[in-house]
C-alpha cells in the first residue's frame, strides 16, 4: 500500500501531499523534509528508487515538479512509477499539457483526479476515460450549481 504521495517543484516547495496513513503532523512535516533534501539532492541520472526507514520511495521529475510515493517493504517499485506515470497521464489529459501553475490555481482539480484515481493508497479506477468521465460530471455539477447561486432568489 502507498503511504504518502507528494508533488514538489525543483526548489522543494510542496504543492500536493496526500497522506494513506495516519501520522502526526509533526512527522509529516518531517518526512516532507526528508523526501524533498532527499530527492532533490539526486543526481538527474541516478535510479528513481531509494530505500528510507522502513519504505520504499519511488520518484519521478516531470517538467519542472517532482511526483514522490511512500510505499511499504512488499510493494512493487515498477508498479508506483507506472501509477504516477497514470496520475501525470491524467493530469495532462484534464489540464492539457499540465505544468506546476495548474496545480497551483487548480489544487482542488488535481485533488479530486487523485482521488478519483487512488484511494487509501490503492489503485481505485485504472481507465482514463473513466475518471475523465467523472472529471467531466463534476465540472458539470459546479458549472450548474455556480449558475444556480448566481440567480436571485425570489
Amino acid at each position: 500500500m502507498m503511504r504518502f504521495l507528494l508533488l514538489f517543484s525543483r526548489q522543494g516547495k510542496v504543492r500536493l501531499q496526500k497522506w494513506y496513513a495516519p501520522i502526526t503532523e509533526r512527522e509529516k512535516k518531517k518526512v516532507v523534509r526528508d523526501m524533498t533534501t532527499l530527492v532533490l539532492a539526486r543526481k538527474p541520472r541516478t535510479c528513481n528508487f531509494i530505500t528510507w526507514r522502513d519504505l520504499k520511495i519511488v520518484y519521478k521529475r516531470y517538467a519542472s515538479l517532482y511526483f514522490c510515493c511512500g510505499l511499504e517493504d512488499q510493494d512493487n517499485e515498477l508498479l508506483a512509477l507506472e501509477v504516477l506515470h497514470r496520475y501525470v497521464e491524467l493530469l495532462d489529459q484534464y489540464f492539457g499539457n499540465v505544468c506546476e501553475l495548474d496545480i497551483i490555481f487548480n489544487f482542488e482539480k488535481a485533488y479530486f483526479i487523485l482521488d478519483e484515481f487512488l484511494m487509501g493508497g490503492e489503485i481505485l479506477e485504472t481507465s482514463k476515460k473513466t475518471v475523465s468521465k467523472a472529471m467531466e460530471a463534476s465540472d458539470m455539477l459546479q458549472e450548474t450549481m455556480e449558475e444556480y447561486m448566481s440567480k436571485p432568489a425570489f
